[in-house]
């Protein structure tokens, strides 16, 4: 009873100190970042429950529903939370007693040459064990190892979210690309039919005597030419078409759609300081836990230099045969202690805490470079938005005016003032200007999911990615 108390005393006392964690606790490092964005934009008006209902196309909305919900890509990411989450259950159960339990159960036969007659060479036994056991984490390495297994998981979620945003703002892009080419094609076609009756009105003039030959020919030429932009717009619209749908998660085919680029509802652009990077971009939330973890992984490699103390229990039953398992006299029981330390190792601790070290580094440095990498994305974002809106007035101030000198083209040849070629000159600027237009169209809302993705998500304040994570990482312990 004396020893069992000595024990008991023991346990408490190694319980109580238990608190000595080894390696630093984590802090949250200052990096400067610039007092406002460079291109800033004043927002517009309006809230929306997901940014991608501010276009006002259900066809879209749909679109991103079904992505959400079928893409593998996001599939493969929510797997791997998954993955992580058992990872960090199985590294905290390192810190518990672990209990066990045994049943065993022989017969056998001695040869009777070596045996005297009046023992029975027939034997049968009987057993059954209970075991506990509990590493004591006296240094804290358990609980290091654990933190890291966390951030790790925390940093796994903020990658699911990271794939989350790319997924939207890849569906948005690729259906604003689908419109885009839509409405190339609408204008290669219309251009396409404005020549051919060109040709009906040319072919009348040549029988009539009207027009020259040459004159004709150039028309048929210029007929042509629309009819050869169609094959190759259409081709780009089916491979937009199947890109999407495998984007969404369905196999190849059509997509249904609405509208043109520019005749969507356009989001409103945000303002803000950058500092709210910090708290939405996935990218840079993963890197810091990523720090967080390295950060720990530091501790526990130095509660390696540290002796490692285990309690081991053991309550049995044996007995030669089943009917006296349980009585009281089948009982037997142990209680050891074990400390198992380093002495000498050969300085592969010390490099093992180097190279925890070496790894917290890098993973400073990669933090800070995520930060610079996200304004960097959020400045060419905004550049990009500013001056795709510019070049998209401009393109449709020059169709404007390109299609005025088509009419007044046509009226000067009409009149004789000048030949055919001057009018044909003027019409194909004008469905070039109109292809660029639409293209323009095409590129000021992608420059808008380009800011989307920059940010992070959502800047209406209800991010569709947003997470919440089961457990705080990074807290000083």
């Amino acid at each position: 009873m004396r020893t069992r108390g000595r024990l008991a005393f023991a346990t408490c006392c190694l319980a109580s100190v238990s608190g000595c964690v080894q390696g630093p606790d984590y802090l949250k490092p200052e990096v400067e970042v610039p007092a406002a964005y460079r291109f800033q934009m004043p927002a517009e008006a309006g809230q929306h429950p997901a940014w991608w209902n501010a276009y006002a196309d259900s066809h879209l909305d749909a679109l991103v529903q079904e992505a959400l919900a079928s893409n593998r890509d996001l599939r493969i990411a929510s797997a791997r939370v998954d993955e992580f989450a058992a990872i960090l259950a199985g590294t905290r159960s390192q810190g518990f007693p672990q209990v066990g339990y045994g049943l065993s159960g022989s017969r056998s036969r001695a040869s009777e040459q070596v045996i005297p007659d009046f023992v029975d060479p027939m034997s049968t036994s009987w057993g059954s064990v209970l075991t506990a056991s509990w590493e004591i984490d006296l240094w804290g390495r358990i609980r290091r190892e654990t933190e890291a297994a966390r951030a790790n998981l925390l940093a796994t979620e903020e990658a699911r979210r990271g794939v989350t945003l790319t997924l939207i703002s890849s569906v948005i892009s690729s259906y604003v690309t689908l419109l885009d080419f839509d409405a190339q094609l609408r204008v290669a076609l219309a251009t396409a039919e404005g020549r051919r009756k060109s040709v009906e009105v040319f072919e009348t003039r040549l029988a009539g005597g009207w027009v020259s030959e040459f004159e004709m020919s150039q028309v048929r030429g210029e007929y042509e030419a629309a009819l050869q932009q169609i094959p190759g717009i259409r081709q780009v619209i089916a491979t937009q078409e199947h890109a999407l749908s495998v984007l969404v998660g369905r196999n190849p085919g059509p997509i249904a759609r609405s509208g043109e680029p520019d005749q969507l509802h356009s989001p409103s652009v945000p303002a803000g300081l950058p500092s709210e990077l910090l708290l939405r971009r996935p990218d840079i939330l993963q890197a810091e836990q990523q720090l967080i973890a390295s950060n720990a992984l530091i501790g526990a490699a130095r509660a390696l230099f540290f002796p490692r103390i285990s309690l081991t229990s053991l309550f049995g039953l044996a007995s030669g045969s089943l009917g006296s398992l349980f009585n009281g006299s089948a009982r037997t029981w142990s209680f050891t202690g074990d400390v198992a330390g380093p002495i000498y190792t050969g300085g592969g601790l010390t490099a093992a805490v180097d190279q925890a070290t070496a790894r917290r580094d890098q993973s400073f440095a990669n933090y800070e470079l995520v930060i610079q990498n996200a304004f960097r994305d959020v400045e060419d974002a905004l550049a990009d938005l500013r001056n795709s809106a510019e070049l998209r007035e401009t393109l449709r101030r020059r169709v404007a005016a390109l299609r005025r000198g088509v009419e007044l083209a046509n009226e000067r040849y009409d009149n004789g003032y000048s030949d055919y070629l001057e009018v044909l000159d003027t019409e194909r600027s004008w469905f070039a200007a109109e292809l660029q237009l639409a293209s323009a169209r095409g590129d000021y809302q992608r420059a808008l999911v380009n800011l989307y993705r920059a940010l992070g998500g959502d800047w209406t304040g209800m991010s569709p990615v947003a997470a919440v994570p089961t457990e705080p990482g990074g807290s000083n312990r």
